[in-house]
């Protein structure tokens, strides 16, 4: 029993050592330049197929990453959520879309990555699936709904153009501060905290600006 719960310690141990390094060498060079032999020696194990006796696939184990953070940020999700309540404020559930992945950032010890993890995946149209799969839950549709209700009468193209600037808002502007961090070159020392409103402003005021015609769009 003794040796057969060691054995399990050691298993655990390795695969989240695998996790971690692949997490880190997927931020840094990209998902595709990175083979799981690469993250097998990287993260010390003699065996270079640990990641296929692990996790199955390279598709299995960008999965086990998204999820192994998903799961904390949709906790903290849930929280705030109890507390925004029924707001007609637009920036209350902004607020619940930016603030649980910053205060998961805030909360993991040392350097990050999963910022700069997500932003590689969000970029390939076959990989962000994954992170939609994973990620897009009861809270996330929650919040949308919410802040659904709060926007103005927009047209459905614009609201669809608008949707999409605060998702890339959203995913490079965390993953360029994270980045920044790392490289200890950020512009202005800030918070986590700090950070997230600043970008709660931002990506507010992208939904609320003034709705030019499109008419007038197009001879601009």
């Amino acid at each position: 029993m003794v040796r057969g719960a060691a054995r399990s310690g050691r298993g655990e141990g390795t695969r989240e050592a695998l996790l971690t390094v692949a997490e880190r060498m997927f931020a840094e060079h990209g998902v595709f330049a990175v083979s799981n032999r690469q993250v097998s020696e990287a993260a010390g194990q003699g065996n270079n197929a640990a990641v296929g006796y692990h996790f199955g696939t390279k598709t299995d184990l960008l999965r086990a990453i998204v999820r192994k953070h998903a799961r904390r940020i949709d906790e903290l999700r849930q929280a705030m959520l109890a507390e925004t309540g029924g707001s007609e404020d637009v920036r209350d559930w902004v607020a619940c879309l930016v603030r649980p992945n910053t205060e998961h950032l805030a909360e993991l010890a040392g350097p990050t990555w999963f910022a700069r993890f997500a932003a590689q995946v969000m970029t390939d149209p076959v990989l962000r699936e994954i992170m939609i799969d994973e990620t897009f839950g009861p809270t996330v549709q929650q919040t949308l709904d919410g802040l659904n209700r709060c926007l103005p009468d927009l047209p459905l193209p614009v609201r669809i153009e608008r949707g999409e600037m605060a998702r890339q808002l959203l995913v490079h502007t965390l993953a360029e501060r994270e980045r920044a961090l790392a490289d200890n070159t950020q512009a202005t020392p800030s918070t986590w905290s700090e950070y997230a409103s600043g970008l709660i402003d931002a990506i507010t005021a992208v939904w609320l600006a003034p709705v030019t015609p499109r008419t007038s769009r197009s001879r601009s």
